[in-house]
């Protein structure tokens, strides 16, 4: 016959709860290891692997614990999790600020938030083997509560967390539930009288309850003192989305604004238009027909910008994963000015591609310099068409159908293994596959000095997907020298692109290209587009990771 246990529900709630939360801690450890360093897959599994480890070290630590007073040790080992947990990202933060070697300090956390999960599970069964009356339910009942919890707490940390808070703030909310169990669990058994030191344990509650409610209060102040110390100029933009961390700065002698992703630079005001006029010009004059043109990335609006020059363009695909970057494109002041209200002139309206519904065509209008003779308003002509869709560039091409005459990728780096899918053969040949015969692909590709042997696995990935490739280059002063790739069907031979080239003249207006600065970007240095490897990066094996990781920019 059933008898409830107020003891056992405690003791198994509690198991629910650190389950969550103590997987939760561990994962806001991996992404904050992610968002400064990249490469998501090697931070999220050395966190998990030295989580695992740290906590089979405290099981063999608890042994030593004597049966007297657990309780008391289960109410510490919650209240030093909570702080620990609460305070590590921000901890680690500073820590990434001031240290040489911050990864020292980030791996400090990891392993004491290990060390101490690895502790509770033991200690609470040693409790709860005095009110279970056989240990199979002993063990029932912590590791299912535990395993449940933790199930649980990846759902949370996925569906809430990530989407609704940062970092820092997550680590105190759940930091804020081990709390909570050490002063529940505190006020059940002392009341039972099994307390014995409940003056230091009251003492150590209250300055726990006003630490975490400190952090929790202030930690975004926190975060922005601190960020402020990685970046040369004021910030003026921070916001962490469920996909980045954005950084805007803003200098004003001279005037510039910088744009990071994730700490990296993604454009500097100054020279900009160096970039996505190389980008964008060539491949615009350099095909036969321009109606239909995709673009993927660019949530900023900037390609978008010089795309929208030509008026025989007539519908515009812009696909970027993060529907927040796409909105500061469209709505944020500065993106405003530098991409010339590229979105909002087109009034264009975002959509989830939820089965990848095309839903309408938004007009792109710019004014014609004159005025209605009714109404005294400017008056405006049609100039595009544009969507913007917010998925993933891979499964986007994966279920789109049709096909588009110039495709330009402005993706970010291929610095993890998430942004290095989308240099593979795989998504390679799902371009081919939407790419007009006559068309053309534009993609940024690194940079040829700095990350040299990335840039021709680019190339040699590009050619293994059998598309035809001219790379070319060129001086972006925040960059340095930069990297792009033209690619078209191997329907079409290389001499009637080089035919093209050499009659190629752009006749909208620019800041820096010309038709010369396009036809000397081509030309490279002896040897510069040679290499001794030969792999090519694919789903399976992404070489390229390897190769940008240790490109010399990265390592200096």
């Amino acid at each position: 016959m059933f008898r409830f246990n107020p003891a056992t529900f405690l003791l198994g709630s509690s198991m629910f709860a650190t389950g969550a939360t103590g997987l939760v801690l561990q994962y806001i450890q991996g992404a904050m290891g992610a968002y400064l360093l990249g490469n998501s897959i090697e931070q999220y599994s050395i966190v998990i692997g030295l989580m695992l480890f740290m906590m089979g070290v405290a099981a063999k630590v608890q042994k030593y614990f004597k049966d007297q007073r657990l309780i008391e040790k289960f109410i510490l080992i919650e209240i030093f999790l909570a702080l620990i947990g609460g305070y590590a990202p921000i901890a680690t933060y500073w820590a990434y600020g001031v240290m040489s070697h911050f990864i020292l300090a980030q791996y400090f956390f990891v392993m004491s938030i290990g060390f101490l999960i690895g502790l509770e599970i033991p200690v609470v069964m040693r409790i709860n083997a005095q009110y279970a009356e056989k240990l199979s339910l002993n063990i029932e009942s912590v590791f299912a509560a535990d395993y449940i919890g933790s199930l649980a707490g990846a759902l949370l940390w996925v569906f809430v967390l990530l989407r609704k808070f940062p970092l820092t703030e997550s680590g105190f909310i759940m930091s804020g539930v081990n709390f909570t169990i050490a002063v529940t669990t505190y006020a059940y058994f002392r009341h039972r009288g099994f307390i014995i030191n409940w003056h230091l344990i009251s003492t150590l509650i209250i300055i726990t309850a006003v630490a975490l409610l400190a952090g929790f209060r202030y930690n975004r102040d926190w975060v922005v003192l601190l960020e402020q110390k990685l970046y040369d100029d004021p910030i003026v933009l921070s916001k962490t989305t469920t996909y980045q961390h954005l950084v805007m700065t803003h200098a004003r002698s001279p005037e510039e604004y910088r744009f990071y992703i994730n700490g990296n630079l993604q454009f500097s005001s100054m020279d900009e238009h160096r970039y996505h006029e190389l980008l964008v010009h060539p491949a615009m004059n350099l095909t036969p027909n321009r109606q239909r043109v995709l673009i993927l990335g660019g949530g900023d609006g900037l390609a978008l910008r010089e795309v929208l020059k030509y008026d025989n363009v007539d519908e515009i695909l812009l696909v970027d994963l993060d529907p927040e970057m796409t909105k500061l494109g469209a709505g944020h002041p500065v993106f405003r000015k530098l991409n010339m209200n590229a979105f909002d002139d087109a009034r264009v309206v975002r959509m989830i591609a939820a089965g990848l519904n095309r839903g309408d065509l938004q007009p792109v209008f710019q004014e014609t310099g004159k005025t209605d003779s009714e109404t005294g308003r400017p008056q405006t002509e049609k100039i595009a068409s544009v969507r913007i869709v917010n998925i993933d560039a891979d499964r986007f091409l994966s279920k789109v159908k049709g096909k588009w005459n110039i495709i330009f990728i402005d993706l970010p780096d291929p610095s993890s293994i998430e942004l290095v899918k989308l240099y593979s053969t795989a998504f390679y040949m799902k371009l081919k596959r939407v790419l007009a015969d006559k068309g053309l692909i534009a993609l940024q590709a690194t940079s040829p000095y700095h990350a040299r042997e990335s840039f021709l696995c680019i190339k040699r990935t590009l050619e293994a997907a059998r598309l035809h490739t001219i790379p070319f280059h060129e001086n972006v002063p925040s960059f340095g020298e930069w990297g792009w790739f033209l690619a078209w069907q191997d329907t079409i031979p290389p001499k009637i692109m080089n035919t093209r080239i050499k009659r190629m003249q752009i006749k909208v207006p620019t800041r820096y290209i010309t038709d010369e600065v396009f036809r000397s970007a081509l030309v490279f240095g002896k040897n510069e587009l040679y290499s001794s490897n030969t792999d090519v990066n694919t789903l399976m094996f992404p070489v390229l990771l390897n190769y940008y990781l240790k490109d010399s920019w990265l390592s200096d």
